[in-house]
């Protein structure tokens, strides 16, 4: 791989679990002109999707709480209040957005307003996720929701006030980037 800023002298596979680590030796044309030997490590588990969605009656948003190793493994107790989420895996952004809504908290909607695509730590991961925004309603439960077992999915559903939301962020119960960046976009909005 090379383009006109970069070109990748070697790549070595550290790790090829859930997602691949890899090493890689390149060479980055600086402003100068010069080319500049550098290593880096990157780690590619895919691209996902993100959603927010806002019942305008209630005043609420849809989020869950879950366990995640890496925060957990960082100080964090684990337990992670986020948007739905989830991992493309070559599906169209859109419908797994919906598939996700689903399966995580068992709301069914239509309709899913496309925001940005964002690359959350570019430094070290190649993912990108492409956010959304939707209503809900309470008559829009079609299913149990919770998560994939089989996945190690145990998801708690929660129904939050917009002004309890920022809130949280405030106090740092909401501490997730993606998470937080929807529910501003959605206050921002609202103003």
């Amino acid at each position: 791989m090379a383009n006109n800023l970069f070109r990748i002298r070697e790549r070595t596979v550290l790790s090829d679990d859930w997602g691949n680590l890899a090493r890689y030796d390149f060479e980055l044309k600086t402003r100068s002109g010069a080319w500049q030997a550098q290593r880096r490590e990157a780690y590619d588990r895919g691209n996902g999707v993100a959603c927010l969605l806002h019942d305008p009656e209630g005043g609420t948003v849809l989020l869950i709480r879950q366990f995640r190793l890496p925060a957990a493994v960082n100080g964090h107790d684990g337990m992670m209040i986020e948007v739905p989420a989830g991992m493309l895996d070559g599906a169209d952004p859109k419908q797994r957005m919906r598939e996700e809504l689903e399966e995580e908290t068992g709301y069914r909607v239509s309709e899913l307003d496309h925001l940005y695509d964002v690359y959350m730590s570019p430094g070290s991961v190649t993912e990108y996720l492409s956010f959304y925004q939707g209503t809900y309603d309470r008559s829009d439960r079609a299913a149990e929701g919770g998560g994939n077992v089989e996945e190690g999915e145990d998801i708690e559903v929660l129904h939050v006030l917009l002004e309890d939301a920022l809130a949280m962020i405030r106090t740092g119960e909401i501490c997730d980037a993606k998470t937080i960046m929807l529910i501003q976009h959605l206050a921002l909005e609202r103003r």
